[in-house]
C-alpha cells in the first residue's frame, strides 16, 4: 500500500481566483463575465458574490496575492539557506521557475491588467515586487561581490524578464518536457548573472 498522500482539496475560493486567472489571461479582463466564471467552477454567477465583492476584487487577490507568495517563498529559501550564497541563488531561481512554469495566467495577467488595479492594490503589488527584487539583488552580490549594486539589479530584472516568458512557450512552439525545461531556464539564468559580473556562469547542479 502506497503512504502518498494525495494532495489537499482546493478550496472554492481557490477554485474561483485559478478560473478566473485563466480566463482573464485568455480573454482579457473586461472580456469574461461573472456568470462565466461561475459557470467554470459550477455555481451561479451571483453565488460568486459570497466569496468576491467582484471581478477587481478578484484581480487585487490575484496579483496582490501572487507577489505576496513570491516575497515569502524567496524569504524562505535565504533563511533556510545552505551550504553557501551560490546554493540560495540556485534555490532562488529554482522557485521563480516553479511560478513560471506552473503560474503562467498570472504571468500574462500582470503584464495586461496591472493598471485596472486601484491605486492602493496597485502600490502594494509594487511594493511587494521591489522587496522580491532586492532579496534577489543581495543574495547575487555575495554570490559576485565584484558585481556592482546597478549591475546586479540590471541583471535580476532581466532574468526575471527571461523566467517570465513562459506563456509565450506553447506546444506548437516545440516546448520542451518540463524537465529539461526547468535545465534550461536555470542555466540561461545562472549564464545572464555571471555575464553581469563578467565570470564564469555557476554549474546548474
Amino acid at each position: 500500500m502506497s503512504n502518498a498522500q494525495a494532495p489537499a482539496p482546493i478550496s472554492r475560493r481557490e477554485q474561483i481566483l485559478r478560473e478566473a486567472a485563466r480566463l482573464f489571461a485568455e480573454r482579457g479582463f473586461h472580456g469574461v463575465g461573472v456568470d462565466e466564471i461561475g459557470a467554470a467552477v459550477g455555481i451561479s454567477g451571483p453565488g460568486l458574490y459570497r466569496h468576491f465583492a467582484g471581478k477587481d476584487a478578484m484581480l487585487a487577490e490575484l496579483l496582490v496575492g501572487i507577489s505576496e507568495r513570491l516575497l515569502d517563498g524567496g524569504r524562505m529559501r535565504v533563511a533556510e539557506g545552505g551550504e553557501s550564497p551560490e546554493a540560495v541563488l540556485r534555490a532562488l531561481i529554482d522557485g521563480h521557475i516553479d511560478f513560471a512554469l506552473d503560474d503562467r495566467p498570472l504571468i500574462t495577467l500582470h503584464d495586461r491588467e496591472l493598471d485596472r488595479l486601484r491605486e492602493a492594490d496597485r502600490k502594494r503589488v509594487r511594493q511587494l515586487q521591489r522587496q522580491y527584487v532586492e532579496l534577489w539583488v543581495e543574495v547575487v552580490r555575495e554570490v559576485y561581490p565584484v558585481c556592482a549594486e546597478v549591475e546586479a539589479r540590471s541583471a535580476v530584472h532581466a532574468v526575471f524578464g527571461l523566467l517570465n516568458s513562459t506563456p509565450h512557450l506553447s506546444a506548437r512552439a516545440g516546448l520542451l518536457p518540463r524537465a529539461a525545461t526547468e535545465s534550461l531556464l536555470k542555466r540561461l539564468a545562472l549564464g545572464a548573472f555571471a555575464a553581469a559580473a563578467d565570470r564564469d556562469p555557476l554549474p546548474a547542479k
